[in-house]
């Protein structure tokens, strides 16, 4: 492979790593200002309930997909866009000015703005950096709102899922290539060439070669291994690196890499490949290898 085929592969691991760090760094505000999705973080009830408020949202959006209402779905996906930029922003700014009403516009003027540039000038910097945002805080509230247990539970039965979705039943790429066709913000985009233009080119028609343009990879691909991360984080004590990260996060990161690795390769076939597999299976092992690392260290 020469340097412009590699480049983008190095890429991904990148933008997982800045999702994962960012997660942990946003957990502190996060739950400084006690926003959490959960009730009790370690009912195991909790991932049923994620499962199926993901079942339904996914129904509803096949099911405009294939009657084509494409307006309504721009338009529930920039209204969630909106409400995750505006419980990240509520979290970053209250943990450290309060519930003041100078705060609260601060929040709503700041998730108008990125909801807008993100619309307005979807370029594929400008999805992939506030991208990483959206995914490192929606990432952090999850995480702080699940203990492990429950997060292994969900990250298990959401790849069981993803890979039933893609190769079973594909409706998954029927997701995602309406979601794709739409040019809908939503996934980070990795060009292969220089002068790649999400806005002019989407992810590209296929070249004599059968590639295309950019590569793609969903959101939810790189939130999940981050909630491990922070979750782990959170809720487990222990040595912490740089009195930050502790070991089963450390390790959940380190086993997301080489879940990722396994991802890539397979993606390097060209077809659709389910992400959350390799990427979970990956996490999970490297957070149980991390937490034996800590109870051994004592």
């Amino acid at each position: 492979m020469d340097i412009k085929r590699i480049l983008p592969f190095l890429a991904m691991p990148l933008l997982l790593l800045a999702v994962e760090l960012g997660a942990v760094l946003i957990s502190l505000p996060v739950q400084a200002s006690g926003i959490v999705a959960f009730e009790d973080p370690g009912s195991v009830a909790n991932p049923i309930y994620f499962i199926l408020i993901l079942l339904v949202f996914t129904g509803l959006l096949l099911l405009l997909i294939k009657y084509d209402f494409k307006k309504l779905i721009g338009v529930i996906i920039g209204a969630s866009i909106f409400l995750s930029f505006g419980y990240i922003f509520m979290a970053l700014i209250t943990a450290f000015f309060g519930t003041t009403d100078p705060a609260m516009i601060a929040v709503l003027a700041l998730s108008v703005i990125a909801t807008v540039i993100l619309y307005k000038y979807p370029e594929w910097y400008v999805i992939d950096l506030l991208g990483i945002l959206i995914g490192a805080g929606i990432a952090s509230i999850f995480g702080v709102s699940l203990d492990v247990i429950p997060v292994i539970i969900l990250l298990v039965i959401l790849a069981v899922y993803d890979a039933i979705s893609v190769y079973k039943t594909k409706h998954m790429i029927t997701l995602a290539e309406g979601v794709v066709d739409m040019k809908t913000p939503i996934l980070f985009v990795i060009p292969k060439k220089r002068d790649y233009s999400f806005i002019r080119e989407g992810i590209g028609k296929l070249d004599d070669g059968g590639e295309r343009g950019a590569f793609i990879i969903g959101m939810g691909d790189m939130i999940m291994p981050s909630i491990l991360v922070v979750s782990a984080n959170v809720f487990l004590s222990g040595y912490r690196i740089g009195g930050i990260l502790n070991l089963p996060a450390l390790g959940a990161i380190i086993g997301s890499f080489f879940g990722l690795v396994v991802l890539l390769h397979f993606v390097n076939s060209g077809k659709p490949q389910a992400g959350l597999p390799p990427l979970n299976g990956g996490t999970i092992l490297g957070f149980a290898l991390g937490w034996a690392a800590m109870i051994m260290m004592g």
